[in-house]
């Protein structure tokens, strides 16, 4: 047999597999490090970040988050990121229509009160829609 008819060559790489490896774990080290320097930098050790209490997740926040939502987008109340008033009418009737999915799909399966909040959320929003867009 000649050397053209062998059909492939098997080359040992790992030499510099173990050269890459290292490469890696010294830029890995290094990124720790400039991350563990920016966070010393960003948070002093005497300030600590204020603890929020959410409120426990359940049907009626989840139906009040949405409608706080609907509220923004309708520019009854103000954005909490931004602090102004901004009308998205297609956005509020968007989260208004997910509402009424929702109550749609949770037909029956809901207590009086959670059928009742939505029931009265829904009437709110559908008429602050109409206000706005008129």
């Amino acid at each position: 047999m000649t050397e053209k008819d062998k059909g492939f060559i098997i080359k040992d790489r790992r030499a510099f597999a173990e050269e890459n490896q290292e490469i890696k774990d010294k830029e890995e080290s290094s990124t720790e490090q400039v991350e563990d320097q920016t966070q010393k930098e960003s948070a002093p050790e005497d300030k600590q970040e204020p603890e929020i209490h959410l409120p426990k997740i359940n049907f009626a926040t989840f139906i009040i988050s949405l409608s706080a939502s609907a509220l923004v987008h309708l520019g009854v109340i103000e954005d909490p990121a931004s602090g102004k008033k901004v009308k998205s009418l297609t956005m509020g009737k968007q989260t208004i229509d997910i509402l009424s999915m929702l109550e749609e799909k949770t037909s029956g399966n809901l207590t009086k009160e959670e059928e009742s909040m939505l029931k009265s959320i829904l009437y709110d929003l559908r008429i602050t829609y109409v206000k706005q867009k008129g």
